[in-house]
């Protein structure tokens, strides 16, 4: 909370956290610091103060339930840790900056030094949302990201993703390896540059929301083991070791209070919380959203994301604003690439049916039995939500970075496809994501990194080689022996976007490329918000008409509609066939966007060309360009 919670101009916020280390006292009065520390598996702790006056061992007391409690003469930028019975030091778990990396001391921070300037920022509608994922160290860290808010704003986002910030071990890392959730990573900058770019994207209207990990610890930097075994649920086994208790308060507070901290004290708009179906607990989950929108300032809107596998509707009624939709994405993928192994081999079976039922009703899988899921149902009925509830995206960074070769659907698809999908992206009521540097059509790999040295590193890289061994193109060792190594420093410079569209690094043609597909981009978010986004709340689906081709079998293309707040009627077409499919029923209303250009031509005599996607929208919206009018304008003002 804020120094005065009270008051919605107040310039300075922090989350007072019930353990790790809490400043005391007002200013101007001599520093001190409460250390509390949560270690039910020790007898003994002390804090070890490393550096400044009151530098050595002091003595933790007792406070019951396993907690440990001191008070020590100290200041911001104090360097400590917690030694267990005498012997092994270790990190704090709640330490809110780890300036040597995971292994190192934690560091006291005054989270009231920074002084907020857009002290009336309240959020934005989620309605309003455009998502835009990205990787902080990719783009130069926090200060790096900040640079490029301006471009993001004028491109139509609303919004930036940050892939988790908990602090990692080495430099490089997607952020889901971290063991110290409370740590924003040192290698991104220090806690103040975080604050100071998500001050600046408030400044520009852009919302910030963070992904948090709350199903795992990463392999390297957990010390939780040593003194907190109850932490853990040991007989409960997941992917990454045993699984978390939160049926112990202590737990659930941990993460509860997580959450908090991230929105009150860096003022986070939003959280997507990654994999919750591995945490299989509900009632917990609802429990988090709760307590989180108690905490919030009044008048604050805060919003809370899920990625789950288990396709839970029941969560998205009531507590959870939307859920990644890993349906859209894989349903479209196969008809783009025509892929059907892993996981889109539930998806190989009347793809374009299974799209429509995304569109019309939220999710493909609802209830029905999975074949990747030994044929158990998955998922609940989802059509009585909103389409604003899901999150619909062709990238992002599990899509692509978990390829072998981390390519980008450009790679996979034809441009002329690509750009129809982008347009439903784009223009569907459902909440669009994009993933960094997707608007300037990358084909730039982005590759799984990671910065494990010794035993750790070989495991990961050969591990992650085996994981492939059972698709069609890797069965071969050698082939498998070129998928890049995650702890390569080039793995991770290969995922680095440019600085710019104008890089040095890049061609004249490679350069015109990128800003005729940011043109592209620019000019359907620009109709989207001109047109769509005011009328998306209360809005419904109205349904979704797969089309025939030639020989009366289903084409790759459809038609839907919804039913916008306002009344008026949003009406799609898309063909991703190879053919052209006969359009017998045009929605009523004006074209409001189109690609390829000029395809109302052809519409006007019952034609869906292959590879299309168009609009419409009924009502008044003669005070707007069509998307392909503002594209060739855009185009205009460019060459010009």
């Amino acid at each position: 909370m804020s120094d005065n919670p009270i008051d919605p101009h107040a310039h300075h916020h922090a989350h007072c956290l019930p353990f790790g280390a809490q400043l005391l006292g007002a200013a101007g009065t001599k520093p001190r610091t409460r250390f509390r520390f949560w270690a039910p598996s020790c007898k003994t702790v002390h804090v070890d103060v490393e550096t400044g006056p009151a530098q050595g061992a002091h003595e933790m007391a007792p406070a019951g339930n396993g907690w440990f409690e001191a008070t020590v003469e100290s200041g911001a930028g104090t360097l400590y840790r917690f030694r267990l019975d005498g012997e092994h030091a270790v990190p704090d778990p709640a330490s809110r900056f780890q300036p040597q990396d995971v292994h190192g001391p934690s560091e006291v921070i005054d989270p009231r030094a920074y002084r907020w300037e857009h002290t009336n920022w309240h959020g934005r509608p989620w309605e309003e949302t455009v998502l835009y994922e990205l990787h902080v160290g990719t783009m130069g860290g926090y200060a790096g990201v900040q640079k490029r808010l301006p471009a993001l704003a004028a491109l139509g986002v609303t919004a930036i993703e940050l892939m988790p910030l908990n602090d990692f071990p080495g430099k490089h890392n997607w952020g889901y390896d971290g063991v110290l959730p409370y740590a924003p990573d040192s290698a991104y900058g220090r806690p103040d540059e975080l604050k100071a770019l998500v001050d600046a994207a408030h400044g520009l209207g852009l919302m910030v929301f963070l992904d948090v990990v709350y199903n795992h610890f990463g392999p390297d930097g957990n010390y939780l083991h040593e003194y907190a075994r109850s932490f853990f649920r040991e007989g409960t086994q997941t992917p990454w070791g045993p699984a978390i208790d939160f049926e112990r308060s202590e737990v659930s507070d941990f993460f509860t209070d997580n959450a908090v901290y991230w929105i009150n004290e860096y003022r986070i708009d939003g959280l997507r919380f990654d994999a919750v179906h591995a945490i299989d607990n509900h009632a917990w989950l609802r429990e988090l959203s709760d307590h989180i929108r108690t905490k919030v300032q009044h008048g604050r809107q805060v919003h809370l994301v899920l990625e789950n596998e288990h396709n839970s509707a029941n969560l998205l009624e009531t507590h959870f604003d939307a859920q990644w939709n890993d349906d859209a994405h894989n349903t479209l993928h196969v008809l783009l690439t025509g892929e059907t192994e892993g996981y889109y081999h539930a998806y190989e079976d009347q793809p374009i049916r299974r799209l429509a039922r995304v569109l019309s009703e939220g999710f493909a899988y609802q209830g029905d039995p999975s074949p990747i899921h030994d044929g158990k149902p998955r998922g609940e009925p989802s059509g009585h939500l909103s389409p604003t509830s899901f999150v619909m995206f062709l990238q992002n960074h599990d899509q692509i970075g978990n390829r072998a070769f981390g390519e980008r659907l450009r790679k996979l698809t034809s441009d002329d496809a690509l750009r129809a999908a982008t347009g439903l992206l784009l223009l569907s009521p459902q909440i669009p994501l994009l993933f960094m540097d997707e608007e300037y059509g990358s084909t730039q790999p982005f590759l799984f990194f990671t910065d494990y040295t010794g035993d750790l590193a070989d495991a990961v890289r050969e591990g992650r080689r085996r994981e492939f061994a059972r698709f069609s193109a890797f069965s071969d060792e050698q082939r498998r022996a070129q998928i890049p190594d995650p702890n390569d420093v080039k793995t991770f410079a290969a995922s680095s976007p440019p600085d710019s569209p104008q890089s040095s690094e890049l061609s004249d043609e490679a350069a015109r490329d990128r800003l005729d597909w940011l043109h592209f981009y620019k000019s359907a978010l620009a109709v989207r918000a001109k047109l769509i986004t005011p009328r998306l709340k209360h809005g419904k689906a109205l349904g979704a008409k797969v089309l025939s081709a030639a020989n009366g079998e289903d084409a790759h293309a459809l038609i839907a509609r919804w039913k916008l707040g306002d009344g008026e009627t949003l009406s799609i077409a898309l063909n991703l066939s190879k053919e052209d499919v006969r359009l017998t029923d045009v929605p009523p209303g004006k074209m409001i966007f189109e690609t390829p250009p000029r395809v109302r031509d052809q519409i006007g005599l019952y034609v869906l060309p292959p590879n299309t996607f168009v609009a419409w929208l009924t009502g008044d919206v003669s005070d707007y360009a069509i998307g392909h009018d503002a594209r060739i304008a855009g185009q205009q003002e460019r060459h010009a």
